[in-house]
């Protein structure tokens, strides 16, 4: 039986696929274009075809999914394809990456609103019964690594980002996220959400004072508006994908923080503690 793991040539699938394989566990890439595999199997996936789907999950130890970033109505269709999927070749074993998305929080402007994709997603598979863990990142301390963030704080010594100085986050790296994702396909008696990232949270002023030990230089925080990222982000992903990046960050604006609960952290369900913004640097080499 394999683990079918979604996006694994991008930034979450990939280091798991890795430390799956590392393991011994018999794990497959899901990608549209199994040529872009290297040193792993691959099979070939549509999100928008549940056959295909199902296909690739029949018999599957557990498959990992997180949705690409493509615009809102897109991924509403890919969650549901993915959810009937599931339901008709039933894996062992489903966990999901909520990508930064926050489900946890009901009170929260932050919260995702059910009929989105990712709550969708989650929704639509707890109703299949299938064995469901839900790995409940923030941001990623990949973000930082943009040109457009990386470059100004290396030579303007000022790290531009859409938040505000005093802002407390979860931050975390997609290394962190591929080892709790593949704890949750391992070890199924975790269910439910399992928050991971920084506790207590890191604040703009936090990062620039992080990346001034690391650079050896005076770093300072500025805040970016969101809109602004918008317009940098467009050419990359498209203009709608660009504005619900957009919109995730005003919301931001609008709460207090944005940091996972201790009682459902990957600290405490299990025993796991992502690197610190240090640590990341240093490994990463930014």
């Amino acid at each position: 039986m394999t683990y079918v793991i979604h996006g694994a040539t991008g930034a979450q699938g990939a280091p798991l696929l890795a430390r799956l394989s590392q393991a011994g566990k018999p794990a497959v890439a899901a990608v549209r274009n199994t040529t872009a595999v290297k040193g792993a199997p691959a099979v070939e996936v549509d999100n928008a075809s549940v056959d295909s789907l199902a296909a690739a999950y029949e018999g599957a130890a557990g498959v990992f999914i997180h949705l690409p970033v493509v615009a809102e109505a897109e991924r509403l269709q890919y969650a549901r394809n993915i959810a009937q999927a599931i339901a008709r070749a039933k894996p062992k074993r489903v966990v999901i990456s909520t990508s930064g998305v926050v489900i946890d929080e009901p009170d929260s402007p932050l919260q995702s609103p059910p009929e989105s994709a990712i709550s969708t997603l989650i929704r639509e598979v707890q109703q299949t019964r299938v064995s469901l863990a839900v790995v409940a990142p923030r941001l990623f301390f990949e973000n930082l690594l943009l040109p457009v963030f990386i470059g100004p704080a290396k030579v303007e010594g000022i790290l531009r980002y859409p938040l505000r100085a005093d802002f407390s986050v979860s931050w975390v790296s997609h290394l962190d996220v591929a080892e709790v994702a593949e704890r949750l396909l391992l070890d199924t008696s975790v269910t439910g959400v399992v928050g991971v990232g920084q506790l207590p949270g890191v604040t703009g002023t936090g990062l620039a004072e992080g990346f001034a030990r690391y650079l050896g230089r005076p770093v300072t925080f500025a805040s970016l508006a969101p809109e602004a990222l918008g317009e940098m982000l467009a050419p990359l992903f498209g203009a709608d994908a660009a504005a619900g990046v957009v919109a995730g960050y005003q919301a931001q604006a609008q709460a207090s923080a944005n940091a996972i609960a201790q009682e459902t952290s990957a600290q405490r369900l299990l025993g796991l503690t992502p690197r610190t913004l240090q640590q990341w640097l240093a490994e990463t080499a930014a």
